[in-house]
């Protein structure tokens, strides 16, 4: 059975019972033996939670984001994962609560202040909105959207490798310019990075990207011209592979993983 997640907002009431915490120790999230921790409010306290916030429920059962001090000794059997090697770890429900937890907690962290006139905030509103007392100014959590753009022709497929990767390759991702649109975003960063063209660029798909508040929007995109070349101020490898002799490449809980599984399939159908 799939587990199901409902957000909640400032001012909902907090279900009765235990609920899953999931407190960052930075950008760490701390687990116990393993897997969320679930535990009552007293039991919670030995880590000191502060900023706690309650960001929703997975099957009616409250979840609850705070931060600890990096140097606080944690109880027997917890610690701290980096949230990239949670990958795998924990199922796409959980996991994505653990991304919107962490975004949750550093928009509160990083918002005190009004950033048109600079008069601290009012507390966090609806829809995790802080609104300005002095300028009416409202923000709410970022989401910046990047593309990810996987190039292919025939049954080849255009990889990009990065300076600490190891043998990983994969596909091409950039930032969101202001005026640009998803697609034109897609062929200027393969332009820049690779110095090809391509067209025929089609949606697959997005996934939220909590490093700190991206959002990942996938895309395929058909070779046309150009010899490819790496930027190198980025990468400092692109090179074609067939299908049938791929490198080592991003797992299938990211977007970029399930962009190459679903164009092997495509040529592969089991």
């Amino acid at each position: 059975m799939v587990s199901t997640f409902q957000r909640a907002y400032p001012s909902t009431t907090l279900p009765p019972g235990p609920a899953y915490w999931f407190p960052f120790s930075g950008a760490r999230l701390i687990m116990q033996d393993r897997t969320l921790i679930s535990a009552t409010d007293e039991s919670i306290a030995s880590i000191q939670p502060r900023n706690t916030l309650f960001v929703g429920t997975i099957d009616g059962v409250a979840c609850m984001a705070c931060e600890v001090d990096e140097n606080l000794p944690l109880p027997q059997d917890w610690r701290a994962f980096d949230l990239r090697s949670l990958f795998g770890l924990l199922d796409e429900t959980a996991y994505g609560v653990v991304g919107y937890a962490s975004q949750l907690l550093h928009w509160q962290r990083t918002s005190h202040y009004c950033p048109a006139c600079g008069t601290p905030n009012g507390s966090l509103g609806e829809s995790w909105s802080r609104t300005c007392p002095a300028c009416g100014h409202t923000g709410y959590p970022p989401v910046i959207p990047a593309v990810l753009a996987l190039v292919h022709n025939g049954e080849h497929i255009l990889l990009s490798h990065k300076p600490g990767w190891g043998k990983r390759y994969s596909i091409f991702a950039g930032f969101v310019e202001p005026g640009e649109s998803l697609e034109g975003c897609v062929r200027r960063e393969v332009a820049e990075e690779a110095s090809i063209t391509v067209a025929d660029i089609t949606y697959h798909g997005s996934q939220p990207w909590p490093f700190p508040s991206q959002m990942m929007v996938g895309f395929q995109a058909r070779y046309v011209s150009g010899e490819p070349q790496p930027d190198m101020q980025e990468l400092d490898d692109v090179r074609w592979f067939h299908v049938d002799d791929l490198p080592d490449y991003p797992p299938q809980l990211s977007l970029s993983g399930q962009l190459i599984t679903a164009w092997i399939k495509s040529l592969r159908p089991v």
